[in-house]
């Protein structure tokens, strides 16, 4: 009986350690997307689906966010046609081929931080099934009992089988040529 009731108390003291987590509000957090070209560059949003945070003692711990890769949409462009043009091509297998990967994800590993509001997060990022580590840096608000983190996420899309008019995979594009690289301006709110 004495053995049940030392595993009660581990148990017990194990689970009031563990980090509360907060609940993300995906109306009022947003996922912005930049991809910068030779000629210009074009950004939209990207719907969060679920995210929480693990946050403890006035400090974010951990968490992860997912992202619907269906809904993803472009501001930029005014003309419907031209907008829906470049919505779908995104969607497609040139790009993020939302088909086989409706969803992406991003989960924190490590966050560090001396005064618990400027932070280094590092987490795995998923696109496409393809799981890449990446950093960067954040920062964390509180006021009325809301959390507010923001940073901004960069990733190089060629790691995550994104080829398309890419300069690391084919020659010759002059102004044809996409960057590598994409920005992702991550901001989720959620309560105490």
């Amino acid at each position: 009986m004495k053995i049940l009731t030392l595993f009660a108390a581990l148990a017990l003291t194990s689970f009031s350690m563990a980090p509360k987590v907060a609940t993300v509000n995906t109306t009022e957090s947003t996922i912005t997307w930049t991809a910068k070209k030779v000629t210009g560059q074009h950004h939209g949003k990207v719907p969060i689906t679920s995210a929480t945070l693990d946050y403890e003692d006035n400090r974010i711990l951990g968490g992860n966010f997912e992202m619907d890769m269906t809904s993803l949409t472009v501001e930029d462009i005014t003309d419907p046609g031209m907008n829906k043009k470049l919505s779908d091509h995104l969607k497609s297998d040139d790009f993020f081929s939302v088909e086989k990967h409706n969803k992406s994800m991003f989960k924190i590993t490590d966050a560090k931080t001396s005064d618990g509001k400027a932070y280094q997060i590092t987490g795995d990022l998923t696109i496409k099934g393809i799981t890449k580590p990446v950093t960067f840096p954040a920062t964390v608000s509180v006021s009325g009992g809301k959390i507010t983190a923001t940073g901004k996420l960069t990733f190089d899309r060629t790691h995550y089988d994104i080829k398309f008019r890419s300069g690391s995979y084919f020659e010759n594009l002059a102004d044809k040529l996409i960057y590598d690289d994409v920005e992702l301006d991550v901001k989720l709110v959620a309560s105490e």
